[in-house]
């Protein structure tokens, strides 16, 4: 524990901090566990003591803070409570460590087929995303889920992964051959839901026998999306979680083989973030499709 760093998180975040232990760093923040009045522990993100703070960090923090009180909003999935934000910190509350069990992964199934159909105005989102440390691009479009999807989702990141050399121009072109396809391989059309949008294994929670969402890169989005990025990193007792959401939602025929489609996106992001093995799975994620 550390007084000095404390004495920092009150500054940035208006807070009455106690205490305060840094227990990671990424994308240029640090990670620390704070202790509040109360004996109440909450869990921040903040700049690292430095003269100037990028201001992209800051759009960053505001958009996860926006992502969590919108998914709040429909009671359906549990989300950490925005204590704070800045443009140089992010506070939420501290969620209990637990267990992954059979009965809350069926209850997290049945949550999300609730968060999702509580829908969005549009595809997209009225504040600027973020996933991870590079920006997205959530402006809105009336032209359908398979355009939007296209322009907003993989383009930008096929054209950033092919210029860095995370991603060979051959396994570009397959990429770009399904965007050029992607009307006929969206499905059936839908409505927005109200995603995530980052439903990887590791934004998942659990804690008294339920599942909780953090770190959400949320906007109104294909429902499929957040079930196929699920099924990328290995959910624990997945096949419960859509058991209990296919009883609440049903989903539309073929969701399971239209799963690669919605996994683009994320491998074409961690090939930006990691490098070019993601690349070479995103070509061959394609390839599948042409």
């Amino acid at each position: 524990m550390s007084l000095s760093v404390a004495r920092r998180i009150a500054r940035q975040t208006g807070l009455a901090v106690r205490e305060a232990r840094v227990v990671g760093s990424q994308h240029g923040y640090q990670h620390l566990i704070i202790a509040l009045p109360g004996g109440q522990r909450a869990f921040a993100k903040v700049a690292a003591e430095q003269e100037a703070v990028p201001a992209e960090m800051g759009a960053a923090f505001a958009a996860e803070a926006s992502g969590l009180r919108w998914l709040a909003e429909t009671d359906a999935v549990p989300v950490p409570e925005v204590l704070a934000v800045t443009e140089t910190a992010l506070v939420i509350s501290m969620i209990p460590p637990g267990h992954p069990t059979p009965s809350a992964a069926f209850g997290f199934g049945a949550g999300l087929a609730r968060l999702h159909a509580a829908g969005a105005a549009d595809f997209g989102a009225p504040w600027r995303g973020f996933i991870a440390s590079l920006p997205l691009d959530n402006t809105a479009s009336g032209t359908g889920w398979p355009h939007w999807y296209a322009s907003r989702r993989l383009l930008p990141y096929l054209t950033m992964a092919v210029d860095a050399g995370a991603l060979r121009p051959e396994d570009g072109r397959l990429v770009e051959a399904v965007t050029e396809r992607i009307e006929s391989l969206a499905g059936p059309p839908e409505p927005p839901s109200r995603i995530h949008g980052d439903c990887w294994a590791g934004n998942v929670l659990w804690s008294g026998d339920r599942g909780w969402l953090i770190d959400p890169a949320a906007h109104g989005g294909h429902r499929e999306t957040d079930l196929a990025m699920l099924a990328l990193f290995g959910l624990p007792h997945l096949p419960r979680v859509l058991d209990a959401y296919a009883e609440a939602t049903p989903l539309a025929d073929g969701w399971q083989d239209r799963a690669g489609v919605h996994q683009l996106f994320p491998l074409l992001v961690h090939a930006c973030l990691f490098g070019g093995g993601y690349g070479v799975r995103a070509g061959a994620t394609a390839a599948r499709y042409l």
